[in-house]
């Protein structure tokens, strides 16, 4: 305590004055409309800088919020979209306006992942996800990311499910040229993430190098018209009747981050009705 007094009386002077120089430029602010100006121009660019970095800071750290929203957010609008076109293909098919219930339920739903565990070189591939039975997760749904399809869960636990990639030479994918009814089915045979195959396709099918492959729709995995990839050029096939297309993925498998799991409300009737058809043959 008798250091802190003495600090005070030996510096006692330069306290004084600058408490006199604060005074005054108190008092020269608060009595002159120039010097007013001045200050709260100089105040507002200090200010605003300190303001600008800090909001760059915290804004950093709450990227993972905002991108969470922008994924529920980007889920909801692809809802909206299935559903219109699911509601576009039914008013096709009914002549009678009357059939058409505008109030019937919505058919497809998305269910918003990040991919936890990523594998592409082996033959048969498989990613991990953060959501379960518990958030509506389970096997046989399919899951798409931004660009395009990228797998079927296969395993669904209450917090994680296991999804079987593309890139897994067991699976085949209904799938047919864009804007027409040209079917195929794509594989992919290991080697090269990007690149895939549609087989079976009929010989007078008419494409051009660029365009897209898409869901056919003949599943209840995946809805019509999600990207599957592009046509970069024709393979020989061994049936003469048919040839194969090789196509470059939509979807970038070394980059998977975010993804989203397709809900048909459908499914369980259409797979006993495929049950049915089956076990009465």
């Amino acid at each position: 305590m008798r250091n802190i007094l003495n600090f005070i009386i030996r510096y006692s002077k330069w306290f004084v004055f600058t408490f006199y120089v604060l005074m005054s430029c108190m008092l020269l602010v608060d009595n002159n409309v120039y010097q007013q100006s001045v200050y709260l121009t100089s105040a507002n660019a200090v200010t605003g800088g300190v303001f600008s970095v800090w909001s760059q800071v915290t804004g950093y750290f709450h990227l993972k919020t905002i991108n969470e929203s922008l994924q529920a957010t980007n889920a909801d609008l692809q809802n909206q979209v299935l559903n219109l076109k699911s509601q576009l293909a039914e008013m096709k098919v009914l002549s009678d306006d009357s059939l058409f219930n505008p109030t019937d339920k919505e058919r497809f739903g998305y269910v918003s992942a990040t991919v936890i565990n990523n594998n592409t070189r082996h033959p048969k591939n498989f990613f991990t996800i953060n959501r379960g039975r518990l958030d509506g997760v389970e096997p046989g749904m399919g899951v798409v990311d931004q660009n395009g399809i990228v797998g079927i869960v296969n395993v669904s636990g209450k917090h994680m499910s296991r999804v079987i990639s593309l890139l897994n030479e067991t699976q085949r994918f209904s799938v047919k040229l864009k804007d027409t009814d040209f079917i195929g089915s794509m594989a992919w045979k290991g080697g090269d993430a990007a690149v895939g195959y549609v087989e079976e396709v009929p010989r007078h099918a008419i494409y051009h190098i660029g365009d897209t492959i898409v869901t056919s729709g003949y599943s209840t995995t995946f809805p019509e018209g999600i990207p599957v990839g592009t046509v970069m050029n024709r393979v020989r096939s061994q049936d003469d009747s048919f040839f194969t297309l090789k196509i470059k993925l939509s979807s970038d498998f070394r980059a998977l981050s975010t993804v989203r799991v397709i809900k048909d409300i459908y499914k369980s009737e259409i797979d006993s009705l495929a049950t049915f058809d089956v076990n009465t043959d």
